[in-house]
Parts: structure tokens; C-alpha cells; sequence
């Protein structure tokens, strides 16, 4: 018996979307395919590597492991958007990953610094214990961790001073 395609309806990076998908594709599937947004990078396919990680309701998620049917009414938001938002934190956290060279081939940055960014959303000033955790579901197989822990640091401590000169 086939699998008919039906509409899902729901919000990427701010733009209310209806994308028609077959009920057994991915949400990273779903972004790449559908919607070209190829920042949403799929490694591993099972929900362990982090290079998927999107935001979904402000929320972080691995993309490859959610349904786009799961999606429907909801906020999806890839690094494609979180980039264009402006999002200062987000741009403390681009600054920080340059300047630690917290980035090689580029392959998990995107899942990165969405979970880095929802991190710092929840929790302003993380010691590098809560840094390590959080990043703990990304794989990096070029740099280490140790300069992309730095950089959460530094992008955490940039964050809280410019908050207390205020």
C-alpha cells in the first residue's frame, strides 16, 4: 500500500511554510530537500552526531530523529535563520568560534552553535562543566572540544559584560 504525501504546516527561521512530505521523512530530510536549507547537516542519521541539530520551539533537537509530520505547527529554527535574526548571542558566539578557531571543516559548527545558543538563552553564565555537557551530543572529529569550549566561555563571559555595562 503506498504512502501518500500530506501538507504539514509550520514555521522555519520566521516564515510560516507548508511543505507536502511523505509521513516516514525526516525533518533534516524535509529542510535540505524541500526548503534548500542545507546548514542542517545530516552525519550519522541516528540521532548521536549533534550535525542535525536544529532548534524546534526554541528547543534543540536532533533533525534527523524528528518526523516533519511531528513538525506540524511548530517553530523550526535552522542556522541558516538564527543567522539572519541577529541574534547577539548568536554573533558573540560566531565572534568567539573564529577567534578560538573553534572551526575547521565546518561540518558540526551549525549543530554547535545552535545548541551553544540555546544553552546561553537558558543559562546566561555556564561554568565549562554545563558547556561540556551540553555539548556533549555534538561530534567534532576536527578540532577536539577544548576550543569550542573556550569559545562558549568566551562568548558567555563577552555576554555578561556587556549586560553589566548597561
Amino acid at each position: 500500500m503506498p504512502i501518500e504525501p500530506r501538507p504539514v504546516r509550520l514555521t522555519v527561521n520566521g516564515v510560516a511554510t507548508t511543505l507536502v512530505v511523505e509521513p516516514r521523512m525526516h525533518l533534516a530530510d524535509a529542510l535540505r530537500t524541500k526548503l534548500g536549507l542545507t546548514g542542517t547537516h545530516v552525519g550519522c542519521e541516528h540521532g548521536v552526531c549533534g550535525a542535525c541539530t536544529v532548534l524546534l520551539d526554541g528547543a534543540s533537537v536532533r533533525s534527523c530523529l524528528v518526523l516533519a509530520v511531528q513538525a506540524e505547527g511548530r517553530a523550526v529554527e535552522t542556522i541558516e535563520g538564527l543567522s539572519e535574526a541577529a541574534d547577539p548571542v548568536l554573533a558573540a558566539l560566531q565572534a568567539a568560534f573564529v577567534e578560538r578557531n573553534a572551526l575547521q571543516c565546518g561540518f558540526c559548527t551549525p549543530g554547535m552553535l545552535a545548541t551553544a545558543l540555546e544553552l546561553l538563552r537558558h543559562d546566561p553564565t555556564p561554568s565549562r562543566e554545563t558547556i561540556r555537557d551540553a555539548l556533549a551530543g555534538n561530534y567534532c572529529r576536527c578540532t577536539g572540544y577544548h576550543a569550542i569550549v573556550d569559545a562558549v566561555a568566551l562568548a558567555a563571559s563577552r555576554l555578561a559584560e556587556a549586560e553589566a555595562a548597561e
